[in-house]
């Protein structure tokens, strides 16, 4: 009976061990990274931007990426001054 209860307690804080493991090792690896490539200069007006992020910083590229209230997708160079004043300007900080 003892030896049940010691095994069971030993396989419990085993899985809690390893649960407590898996998200910080999954971190980089089950999430998709947006990374940009290609950047756009020319700028539209804010009132058509539904969201705007700075990309990971995992990412070669420093960018931000636009999403109008159309769904298109565009990436911004991270200087381009357009794009800092906008996401300044949504989120009232830097990147």
């Amino acid at each position: 009976m003892m030896k049940t209860l010691l095994l069971s307690l030993g396989l419990l804080l085993l899985a809690a061990c390893c649960c407590n493991a898996i998200p910080s090792s999954l971190q980089f690896s089950a999430f998709p990274v947006n990374c940009c490539f290609d950047v756009s200069n020319q700028s539209i007006p804010l009132k058509f931007v539904s969201k705007i992020t700075p990309t990971h910083r995992s990412c070669q590229n420093k960018a931000f990426i636009v999403k109008t209230i159309k769904g298109k997708t565009t990436c911004y160079s991270g200087t381009n001054r357009w794009a800092m004043n906008a996401y300044k300007k949504l989120h009232g900080s830097r990147p």
